[in-house]
């Protein structure tokens, strides 16, 4: 692969025009090619193992769980009692192993339309892929947005673990993605989406944002700081069908200190406080 030349793997792509990101490498760990995607796994120098779909970045080893903790924690800890879970991709297992810290949970469905992508976790990234086991968990190796259109009323939180809106996540960032989350969500239902950066894609945001507020009590937007994607930093749509005074920003209830690495009840609230630009545009007010 010519992103991995010269001992550099260099992240390029139409999403961040005119800038790459780049890591040093010690060691190209895997190199495979699947129905959907190239699969990369490499060693780096300062990261740790590294896992790239075709050619893009999706996790390290040391900054994954700033991701992780906060499209699992945000829309879980923000209902109420969710008792059960959608998610749709999510092969590395981070998504996953998150969502397990939560007790209350009975069922977890995760729908992974490349098995590439678990396989290749349960072989290379230990820490990511360690509750595939668990027993509330079922995998399905399918298309997310087809098997979303078959249910109705049936789920308490739905996340979305999305790679960029190119290639086959690119429904995945359309309307009729967002109203099948929304049927097959229960009343008083939350989703949270990848939702990119606001540095880069914030019109892109700003057109979820409007079209998801036609189908949503409340829609709004959150965000994490995470070196290793675009920009540092990456966000998330969360809808609910909660009341119209509802806001996520609130967290119902915490975790058990020690059990998350970047996610707190001040972190919680602090990632819904947007700089002015983004506020005012994801507000309509320019």
């Amino acid at each position: 692969m010519d992103k991995l030349a010269k001992g550099w793997f260099s992240e390029l792509g139409t999403m961040w025009p005119g800038q790459a990101f780049s890591l040093e490498v010690e060691e190209v760990l895997y190199e495979g090619k699947t129905e959907f995607q190239d699969i990369v796994v490499f060693k780096s120098k300062n990261y740790g193992k590294v896992l790239a779909l075709d050619g893009v970045i999706q996790l390290t080893e040391r900054d994954e769980f700033a991701y992780q903790e906060m499209i699992v924690h945000i829309p879980l800890i923000a209902h109420p009692n969710p008792k059960k879970v959608l998610i749709i991709g999510g092969g590395d297992g981070g998504v996953v192993r998150e969502v397990c810290k939560h007790p209350g949970v009975e069922s977890i469905e995760m729908c992974e339309i490349d098995k590439g992508v678990p396989e290749t976790s349960k072989k290379f990234l230990p820490t990511m892929s360690t509750h595939f086991g668990d027993p509330r968990l079922t995998l399905l190796i399918e298309d997310g947005c087809k098997y979303l259109a078959t249910k109705t009323a049936e789920y308490d939180v739905i996340i979305v673990d999305s790679s960029d809106p190119v290639g086959p996540a690119e429904v995945l960032f359309q309307a009729p993605f967002y109203a099948s989350m929304r049927n097959a969500l229960k009343d008083g239902g939350i989703v949270c989406t990848q939702a990119e950066c606001l540095w880069l894609h914030l019109d892109l945001i700003s057109s979820l944002v409007n079209s998801s507020r036609e189908m949503y009590n409340t829609v709004e937007y959150a965000f994490t700081t995470i070196p290793t994607y675009p920009c540092g930093q990456v966000g998330f749509v969360v809808c609910s069908l909660q009341d119209k005074s509802f806001t996520a920003s609130v967290p119902s209830r915490t975790l058990p200190k020690g059990s998350t690495r970047y996610y707190n009840e001040k972190v919680h609230s602090a990632a819904f406080v947007l700089p002015e630009f983004a506020r005012a545009k994801l507000a309509g007010e320019n």
